[in-house]
């Protein structure tokens, strides 16, 4: 079998036909070594697949090094399959922000600031390389997070009906 990263699945090279991994824990679908280091606990990365986009995933400690363009179409599929109500979370403690985080493609640090949307989290960039990292628990925090869609929900449960 080898790894089809394009698809997200292991293809037979004799029959041709491919076998999908169960995602794990964190919804990431484990395909094989990436050969990158992780910037938190160093040890070699996989490359995998979440919500039909291609990511780097830590084993070790469940990081996630995500492309800037795959970020928003991660969490709107993972908001439409959201069964849970929406959490909102603790806001990061200022010990998180003290840390530096290099990016582990360039070798260069990566900025750490806070996420502009919903889900209270400090985020790693690497602007130049066009990825994210995200630590574990953050990209599902920013999922459950409510958006302006569950406040329009809210918003029309409250209204009076009109007779």
């Amino acid at each position: 079998m080898r790894a089809n990263l394009g698809r997200g699945c292991f293809t037979c090279p004799y029959c041709e036909s491919d076998w999908v991994p169960d995602p794990n824990l964190d919804d990431v679908a484990v395909l094989e070594p990436s050969g990158v280091a992780c910037p938190v606990c160093w040890k070699e990365m996989k490359q995998g697949r979440l919500s039909s986009r291609a990511v780097f995933y830590c084993e070790g400690c469940r990081g996630l090094l995500i492309r800037i363009g795959d970020l928003v179409p991660i969490i709107e599929e993972m908001r439409a399959s959201r069964s849970s109500p929406p959490y909102t979370g603790k806001p990061p403690s200022s010990q998180e922000g003290l840390r530096h985080v290099v990016c582990p493609l360039c070798g260069k640090p990566m900025d750490n600031h806070l996420y502009g949307g919903p889900g209270n989290i400090l985020m790693d960039t690497c602007e130049p390389c066009e990825v994210h990292w995200l630590d574990k628990g953050e990209l599902k925090r920013i999922a459950l997070a409510p958006d302006y869609r569950y406040a329009q929900i809210e918003m029309n449960a409250l209204r009076p009906p009109l007779y």
